[in-house]
């Protein structure tokens, strides 16, 4: 069965790390756990913000795995507790966010049961480079660096290689 790419045009060249990444976001979980608001602070500036009530920074980790930020909490369960109704589950998450080549993690902080990741995207100055235009036959030397091709001359007694 093949697969129908958005990206399968003959004049979309080098998108395949694209394709990858929508490939990636659409195998994130849809867990809405927990819940999350995406600010944009400026220009080149976003804030990711969690809801991780009863999280420590010690239960939370933040990693960047292939442009991939990746949120994971794990609370530990305190066996000393004997509780007689339990409504606040203990439970683990992972929260995965496709980053955009270039995005950078600026900073994370926790703050009333809120954890706070801010991400830059620095900005890159825009770069035009002209393309010289070889003619005929020159083309080809000056772009390999050497001159014409020279053919291969075998010979039935020829044992030598070199």
């Amino acid at each position: 069965m093949s697969r129908l790419s958005l990206f399968n045009s003959p004049l979309l060249l080098g998108f395949e790390p694209f394709e990858r990444a929508l490939d990636r976001v659409n195998k994130v979980a849809s867990d809405g756990y927990p819940p999350y608001n995406i600010e944009q602070l400026g220009e080149n500036e976003l804030r990711i913000t969690l809801a991780v009530a009863g999280f420590t920074m010690a239960d939370l980790t933040i990693t960047i795995e292939d442009n991939q930020l990746v949120i994971r909490g794990k609370q530990a369960d305190d066996g000393q507790r004997v509780y007689l109704h339990r409504g606040i589950a203990a439970r683990q998450f992972q929260r995965s966010f496709v980053l955009a080549e270039g995005i950078e993690v600026r900073g994370a902080w926790l703050d009333n049961g809120l954890l706070h990741v801010d991400l830059v995207r620095p900005t890159v100055e825009p770069r035009v480079r002209t393309i010289p235009i070889q003619g005929g036959d020159t083309a080809g030397d000056q772009l390999a660096g050497t001159a014409a091709p020279r053919p291969i001359r075998r010979g039935a007694s020829d044992n030598s290689r070199g």
